[in-house]
């Protein structure tokens, strides 16, 4: 192993700004990072340069991050640096360290056992409290226990405070959310049980209660340095507080413009506000980006110009490349099979797939790239979730649709998806919630929009729409060896690519519908600056006007976009719509009162069907969708019910003659329909 380098060689490895960090060695120092601007760097050179110096016994450092991966990179580049001994952790890491030796000496007993995932303990307390919950609800409830626990918000809280804040779990109101949060504590003590915020609670608890635990973590730990500060949380705080002890050789390093974790408990506000808790800060801001070309940062740069979320102006160290694309495409299929084009280009010009990569901002998203990727024979890996086809909804939706094409159930595609998804909890309008019941809605409505563009084929039926989503789920199975990168905005943090394609860029998925305050706005629009910012050489940002093929397009850009698109990039302005004149469907004629739109013909035309029968066949269909939890045109469409209410079928043959009525159907509603039709006759 070659020989450590000296002080004058840790320095003169600097740019001008990390070297001032690395020569800050007495605390409080906060370094204000900006994306591609060498954080890690300038942070392992100051360790290395205060312990090379004397200045710090290497034992006595304690490093914080907020990854195990961005921990293991801080402890291999301090080994190679010379300062191997010096502590790389993540909070839950440090923290668990000091419970496990400290704990028995304290209390006399065992320390609680660490559980890996919430969702057993959460099943339980959501059976005593007499809610019947999901996975994905139970997903979306440890996500919400997690925010309140690291907030510092006890369950006796949670209901005032998260109607205060603005948070919801899929749909439950939040005096449930708290009782089943109690159950939960409840169980989890019962057992002897503890979770990861636990670790950081107990461990802030013993610092807090037991002066001689205290100071013997203080003895041991006297210079601190927090990477990531932005993502800091207030337990996070607290802990580090009792660390320090009052203390103040603290070095804090992030980027307020890179916070994309404040629905999960991050605050900046500790990062921005350090200097006024701290008055004797020294405060250094790195601004040369090394990773982007020029044509990236200048996007960057103007993305956040003038907003609040604006942190350092990045400047540019790398050659010219080439320019951003901005490209909008008819509808998502479009926007995916360029990409895919795209990145077989690339390839074939000897770009390793393992540096493309692909992000867009729900993981619902990546099936349409999956899908274009593996018809070109090209390798991917989805990043952060499972692909597509591996998703625990799409499976069981898969499954179930399985089923009924084999039982010969569903002559109409699109109405049998839709009925099939509609037992499982899918409903046509989206839920309102961010979390796993949003994931899975979108994953379902993903079939339900596969649906609809097969059924468009003549001849389509339920056992082809199977065969073809087995199809889709065989080929999609892709060698993942040098495969280029799906991946969400948030799972792409801390990564880079030499090429990125920024990907669904429309309003109403970036920003996400559901983010409606100002300040969830602004991190919406911190999460593309991080997409951005992920790219040394190409970057390409698009978006789709419309879902599917053929459906109307009415998406627009982001709203983030307007700063950034060239003229000929943005939308044709459109036309003023044509006020839609409704018309009799007897002679054609336009209606003009209110009683004859509703009716649906002129006042003096007479109708075609029995407008009784229509009626009463309508009230029937009611009470049928709501005995078997179906919407209504899953029974029968309104235009069936009018062929119905004009013919008059009188026999299970004559029935079945009708537009929408298949066997299936006929065996299921027939004696009913026909029953009603003989009332009438």
């Amino acid at each position: 192993m070659p020989p450590a380098p000296g002080p004058d060689d840790l320095l003169a490895a600097l740019d001008p700004e990390q070297r001032r960090v690395a020569e800050a060695l007495r605390g409080p120092v906060r370094v204000l990072a900006g994306a591609g601007t060498g954080k890690t760097r300038a942070i392992t050179h100051r360790i290395a340069h205060g312990v090379a110096t004397g200045v710090y016994a290497p034992t006595e450092v304690l490093a914080v991050t907020f990854t195990t991966r961005a921990a293991g990179e801080m402890r291999s580049r301090l080994r190679t640096l010379g300062a191997g001994p010096v502590q790389a952790r993540t909070f839950h890491s440090a923290a668990l360290r000091q419970l496990r030796f400290f704990w028995p000496r304290v209390h006399g007993t065992e320390l609680p056992t660490l559980i890996e995932s919430k969702i057993g303990l959460l099943a339980t307390a959501a059976r005593r409290q007499r809610l019947n919950a999901d996975q994905a609800l139970l997903r979306d409830l440890a996500s919400e226990i997690e925010w309140s626990k690291v907030s510092n918000v006890h369950p006796d809280d949670y209901a005032r405070l998260a109607t205060r804040r603005g948070r919801s779990v899929s749909g439950q109101d939040p005096e449930t959310v708290a009782r089943v949060f109690a159950a939960y504590e409840e169980t989890k003590r019962a057992q002897g049980r503890m979770d990861m915020e636990d670790v950081l609670l107990l461990t802030a608890g013993m610092l807090a209660d037991d002066e001689r635990v205290a100071a013997q973590v203080r003895r041991q730990y006297k210079w601190f340095v927090v990477d990531e500060f932005q993502d800091v949380s207030p337990l996070q705080s607290a802990l580090l507080e009792l660390w320090l002890g009052g203390r103040d050789e603290l070095c804090v390093v992030g980027d307020p413009a890179q916070t994309i974790y404040s629905f999960a408990g991050a605050n900046a506000a500790y990062l921005r506000d350090f200097a006024t808790k701290h008055p004797n800060t020294t405060s250094i801001e790195l601004v040369r980006n090394y990773r982007s070309s020029p044509e990236v940062v200048a996007a960057a740069n103007t993305l956040l110009a003038g907003t609040t979320s604006r942190s350092v102006e990045l400047r540019a160290q790398r050659p010219s490349g080439p320019a951003v694309t901005y490209t909008g495409y008819p509808d998502e299929v479009a926007e995916a099979e360029a990409a895919a084009a795209a990145i077989k280009r690339l390839r074939d010009q000897g770009r390793p797939l393992g540096e493309v990569a692909v992000l867009f901002r729900i993981n619902a998203q990546s099936e349409a790239f999956e899908e274009a990727l593996a018809s070109r024979a090209l390798p991917y890996v989805v990043r952060g979730a499972a692909r597509f086809f591996d998703r625990p909804e799409v499976r069981e939706a898969v499954t179930r649709l399985r089923g009924a094409a084999r039982s010969g159930e569903g002559e109409d595609v699109v109405e049998t998806v839709r009925a099939t998804l509609s037992g499982m909890g899918w409903t046509s309008q989206a839920p309102t919630a961010r979390g796993q019941t949003r994931d899975r809605w979108e994953s379902w409505q993903a079939l339900v929009d596969q649906a609809t563009e097969f059924a468009r084929a003549p001849g389509a039926d339920l056992n082809g729409f199977v065969d073809d989503l087995d199809r889709r789920a065989a080929e999609q199975h892709a060698p993942v060896a040098d495969g280029v990168t799906l991946a969400t905005f948030h799972a792409a943090k801390g990564l880079e690519w030499d090429s990125v394609f920024l990907c669904g860029l429309q309003d109403g998925t970036l920003p996400i519908t559901y983010a409606e305050s100002p300040a969830a706005i602004e991190e919406e629009r911190r999460l593309l600056y991080v997409g951005m910012t992920r790219a040394r050489l190409d970057l390409s940002l698009s978006w789709a006007q419309a879902r599917n093929p053929g459906g109307r397009a009415s998406r627009k850009p982001s709203r983030f976009l307007d700063p950034l698109l060239p003229d000929h990039a943005r939308p044709e302005p459109k036309a003023p719509r044509q006020r839609k004149v409704a018309s009799c469907r007897e002679c054609g004629r336009p209606l003009s009162t209110g009683a004859e739109k509703k009716r649906g013909r002129c006042e003096d035309c007479p109708a075609s069907y029995d407008e009784g029968l229509f009626e009463r066949l309508r009230e029937w269909r009611k009470a049928q969708a709501g005995e078997e939890s179906v919407p209504a045109f899953v029974i029968f469409t309104d235009a069936t019910l009018q062929l119905v209410a004009e013919h008059r079928p009188r026999t299970p043959d004559a029935l079945l003659r009708i537009s929408g009525v298949g066997r299936s159907k006929l065996e299921r509603y027939g004696d009913a329909v026909l029953a009603l039709v003989q009332d009438e006759i």
